[in-house]
This record gives C-alpha cells, sequence and structure tokens, in this order.
C-alpha cells in the first residue's frame, strides 16, 4: 500500500478537535483538509462516528528479547500494542545479555528490523562499569540512557555514587531512572519476612517496596539532576510524596520531567485482594490516596508522560509466593483503552491522553516527526471505535505470556485500526501481514 485516504474522521489533536480528512502517501501524511472525497487512494477508510488520535508512543516496554523468549519476544509484544493503538515503542535493556553497550544496541535494532510491528527505538543501560560506552554513545542511537537507581536483577543496579555523579555529568542525552533505595527495601523485606516468613501477604509489598524508598531515590536523582544540568526523565511515579519534585510548567520547559503508569492510575492496594501477584510490579501500586494525587498531578502537568512499563512473565512464573513471583505485568494491548475510560468517566481530557501519550513524549525525547497528526509527518495514527465497547478476552491477547489482569473486564472504547508509518497495521480485531515498523529518529 502507498497511499490511504481516512474520511470523516473526528481528529483530536494538538488540543483541538476538528471533522477532517486525512491523505497518507508514502508513509507520511500528505495532506489534511475538510473534504478530501474526491481524492484516489489504494485503499479507503470511512471513520465516520470514529475518533482518531495519534498513535500512543510507549516511552517504557521490556519486550524481553534477548534472552527471555519465554516471557515475551518484539514480534510478539509490538503485535500486542499496534492491537492497542500504540505505534511506537522505548525498549529497555534489562535482557539477556544486557543492552550495555553499542553492540548490544545494535543487535536489538536488528532484531526489531526484522520482526516488529511497531515503530522502535532502544535505550543504553547503565551499570557500574559501562560508564565509557556511556560518554561514547551517539545521542541519536538511543532513546536514553537507563539506570536502576535502585533494586535490580543482574548487573543493572547502579549504586556506586560516584559512578551516578559520573553518568549525570556526562551523559550525552537523556537520563531516564527507576528510582527506589535498596537498603530501604531490604530492611523492609527482613522485616515481613521475620514476621510472615516466605508466604508473605501480596498486600505488604507497597510496605516494603515503600514511599520512603521511592522518595529517598527519586529525590537523590533529582539533586544530581540540578546539579549536572542533566536532562532527567524520572520513570513510574507511585507516591503522593514525590509529586513535590515536579513542577506544573510547560513540559517543553522543563529539564526533568516525570512519568506515570496506566496501572498506577488505575489500580491501588484494595486491588492486591482480588488480582493478588499479577499486579506486583516495580515500584509497587501504592494507596487509593496515592492513585488520587497521581491523578491529579496529570491534570496538574507535575507528570508529562503516561507510559505502561509492559513487563510480561509466564502465568506460572506469577503463581509464586510473594518473595518468587516476578514483578511485572501485560498492559500495552489495552493501556490506551485504560485511559480512553478515564474520559468517558470524566477524570481526563481525551485532549490530556493525546498529550501525554503522544505530543509529549515526541517533546521529551526529541522524537523526529512523529507524535502529532500534520502535514509531513510520519502517519502514526489510532483510530477509536466510540461506540463499540470491548470485553478483553484470554484467547484475544497477543501477549507471548498468554494472560492480562484486564481479561473479563469490558471497555466503553474499542480500537478500530492502528496504521504505523502510514501502513495499516490493524484493522478491526486483526493484524495484518508483513508489516513493519520503523527505528524512530531524534532531533539531537
Amino acid at each position: 500500500m502507498t497511499s490511504l485516504l481516512i474520511l470523516n474522521a473526528e481528529i483530536i489533536n494538538e488540543n483541538k478537535r476538528n471533522f477532517q480528512d486525512i491523505f497518507i502517501q508514502n508513509g507520511r501524511i500528505e495532506q489534511i483538509d475538510s473534504d478530501l472525497s474526491t481524492k484516489q487512494a489504494d485503499k479507503i477508510i470511512d471513520a465516520s462516528h470514529k475518533i482518531i488520535i495519534p498513535g500512543m508512543i510507549d516511552d517504557q516496554v521490556h519486550f524481553r528479547e534477548p534472552g527471555l523468549l519465554n516471557k515475551g519476544s518484539i514480534y510478539t509484544e509490538s503485535r500486542a500494542a499496534v492491537a492497542g493503538g500504540t505505534t511506537s515503542f522505548m525498549e529497555m535493556p534489562n535482557v539477556n545479555p544486557a543492552t550495555l553497550d553499542s553492540e548490544q544496541l545494535q543487535n536489538k535494532k536488528n532484531i526489531a528490523q526484522k520482526k516488529s510491528a511497531a515503530n522502535y527505538a532502544f535505550y543504553l543501560g547503565a551499570s557500574n562499569d559501562n560508564l565509557e560506552a556511556i560518554k561514547s554513545l551517539n545521542p541519536n542511537d538511543a532513546c536514553g540512557i537507563k539506570v536502576f537507581m535502585g533494586a535490580s536483577t543482574g548487573n543493572m543496579l547502579v549504586d556506586d555514587p560516584k559512578i551516578l555523579e559520573q553518568i549525570f555529568a556526562n551523559a550525552p542525552t537523556l537520563v531516564a531512572t527507576h528510582c527506589e533505595d535498596t537498603p530501604t527495601i531490604l530492611k523492609n523485606e527482613a522485616i515481613f519476612t521475620e514476621k510472615y516468613g516466605e508466604d508473605i501477604p501480596i498486600r505488604f509489598h507497597p510496605d516494603i517496596r515503600s514511599e520512603e524508598a521511592c522518595y529517598l531515590s527519586s529525590s537523590f536523582a533529582v539533586s544530581l539532576a540540578q546539579k549536572h544540568g542533566t536532562k532527567l526523565h524520572v520513570l513510574h511515579i507511585t507516591t503522593a510524596k514525590e509529586l513535590e519534585l515536579f513542577n506544573s510548567a510547560r513540559h517543553q520547559d522543563k529539564q526533568i520531567t516525570a512519568e506515570v503508569c496506566v496501572h498506577h492510575l488505575s489500580f491501588d492496594q484494595t486491588d492486591y485482594d482480588t488480582l493478588g501477584t499479577q499486579i506486583k510490579c516495580n515500584p509497587a501500586i501504592k494507596t487509593q490516596y496515592d492513585r488520587q494525587a497521581l491523578m491529579q498531578a496529570v491534570l496538574d502537568n507535575k507528570l508529562d508522560i503516561i507510559a505502561t512499563d509492559h513487563a510480561p512473565h509466564t502465568w506460572q512464573e506469577k503463581q509464586n509466593t510473594y518473595l518468587k513471583a516476578p514483578s511485572g505485568l501485560p498492559l500495552v494491548q489495552h493501556a490506551l483503552q485504560m485511559l480512553l475510560e478515564f474520559s468517558v468517566q470524566q477524570k481526563m481530557p481525551l485532549e490530556t491522553v493525546v498529550n501525554k501519550t503522544s505530543h509529549a513524549v515526541a517533546d521529551i525525547f526529541q522524537i523526529k516527526e512523529r507524535g502529532y497528526i500534520r502535514e509531513g509527518y510520519w502517519a502514526d495514527l489510532t483510530i477509536v471505535n466510540p461506540n463499540q465497547p470491548h470485553i478483553v478476552k484470554q484467547d484475544e491477547l497477543f501477549y507471548q505470556c498468554g494472560w492480562s489482569p484486564l481479561t473479563g473486564k469490558t471497555f466503553s472504547h474499542s480500537i478500530d485500526s492502528t496504521i504505523v508509518s502510514g501502513q495499516l497495521a490493524y484493522h478491526q480485531g486483526k493484524i495484518l501481514d508483513n508489516i513493519k515498523g520503523q527505528p524512530l529518529e531524534f532531533n539531537r
């Protein structure tokens, strides 16, 4: 397909709503106008009574490749992403081998070039011993540098203050941080283990990975960024207390930005009783008060981006006891619908959803010609049907892991179609074959 014409849609873009047609040629938006019905195209989509938004750009996913293919792969998880209206993703470095140098970074790009249905970019990971790889990174080769400033696995935890100082002082591009204080977590874990042994009730997860653990680490990251003038993006904020670290300026004017994940806006501590380890994640889902504060912070612009932290594990792994069950949950296939539900509930305007999942991501990461519906830009679009409810069914999941904490939930909106770099990638329940995403490019 070289051309695509979309007619009669309501476009939500740049805080405006307009009824316009969109003509796409060779992957890009060639024309946006009130009436393009006379134009010829290889395919025409009548989007009457539907909504078009820029495709979601998910700035934090774990697609598990290379090395963890029993959990997920770039092929399976990118297909789940486009089925959910996500057109681009930025993938994390904690795979096997970890993405700690330019060779591993290129290896993941090579895999994505062959297998990804969505557009893609990858983080270079930080460790206690790859400072030179960070210093020599071409800023346009990675979406950012990922620093685990807290509890993690393998050699991805950076716990040497001198190394952290050097990373923040010398980072050639945006630094994205996972912020939890390991000593605090270990201290809390010991207290609960002494009381409950191996079988700690899951409801205590937010008490072990506590507000204090989050704040100690995130405030340290912010102080380092302020000291060194680093462009910092703090991932998955979970507590009301951390919000005092951020301001409500326009995201374009900020040196330090912050993200919230869709599950931290959707669940709270009471949900552990029904969902158990399905929603065990790091940092932990916390109290109802925290969840409400995070939602308000999105509206107040203290939180700049909404993402998923999509992190699949097998169902069998998730059935383990608290200490052994891995953290993370699969979300990319329904994250956008979760956010659209907030608009139905009048908790978050659709314009805010678009801003936090597309516009702000493109701006903060300096992504070239994506994240907006503009003439000349790549055509990354999601067509939403607000009049067709959708029930999450297990046999319709594209995840490698085959499960979702949302199974059985009914959403008011359905994802009708997803267009990736001008290609119709998903349409009314089906992934189209031979769809290939493009590498994200950056203006740095």
